[in-house]
């Protein structure tokens, strides 16, 4: 019998590319989760000390933190080829604790309950359409295209709306930011699947830092997706 024809061996081989599919899948979404993990805890001890006065939430301190934010996405986008496992992962880390800081003014803004109904609003709406891009076999390339540049549309919007102040456009902005990142995970979920069908053709270092920054994209459209359900939720309250 020819070896390729052995059904034993079309068995193992089978088994281990499902064992290797599932370490990638735990391994980015893992990070992910460690990500998420760290911003609510870093967020919730920054809120806690500003309403003890133990620390001082300043303008400065968030500009701060949101320029060092930046410039750690960038280092991670650019570099992630030059950068060690352990180093990418540090940054992405550094970024998630930085981040927290930032999202702490949530906590102090919003109600508990608006956060509670944002965020599992938002983490039953990032579940579905992460599962929808890792099972679709239809390639998602042109809607992550569109996506960016609707992105990149909204984030100009977003900056000149900060001198309109128009509360209108201000809700259209909030509910294209839910789509826009709506059709952001699913196009970050089938990069992972594509990450996790060519783990067997490139290094463990390679998959690791790769994984890293899958992990990061999936952590920004989780984090984006919650803030804009939380300014649509909380203004509805209001």
């Amino acid at each position: 019998m020819n070896p390729m024809m052995d059904p034993d061996l079309l068995a193992v081989r089978s088994e281990s590319r499902a064992a290797g599919l599932n370490r990638v899948y735990n391994f980015v979404y893992g990070w992910m989760a460690v990500g998420l993990a760290l911003s609510g805890l870093v967020a919730w001890l920054v809120a806690d000390a500003a309403l003890s006065g133990a620390f001082t939430l300043t303008p400065g301190t968030l500009i701060f933190c949101a320029v060092v934010e930046v410039a750690l996405v960038l280092v991670l986008s650019m570099a992630i080829h030059k950068l060690a496992p352990a180093a990418a992962a540090g940054l992405f880390l550094a970024y998630a604790a930085l981040n927290g800081v930032t999202l702490s003014v949530l906590l102090l803004v919003y109600a508990a309950s608006t956060i509670q109904t944002a965020f599992f609003s938002a983490a039953g709406t990032f579940a579905a359409m992460a599962l929808f891009g890792t099972l679709t076999r239809r390639d998602l390339s042109t809607l992550g295209r569109v996506c960016f540049m609707a992105l990149i549309g909204l984030v100009i919007a977003t900056l000149i709306n900060l001198f309109l102040r128009n509360s209108g456009l201000d809700a259209i902005l909030c509910y294209l930011g839910v789509a826009v990142f709506v059709g952001l995970t699913a196009y970050d979920a089938q990069k992972v699947r594509h990450l996790a069908d060519a783990a067997g053709e490139l290094d463990r270092p390679t998959v690791s830092r790769l994984g890293i920054l899958c992990a990061l994209s999936l952590y920004l459209d989780f984090i984006n997706l919650f803030i804009y359900l939380l300014q649509i939720f909380g203004r509805n309250r209001d």
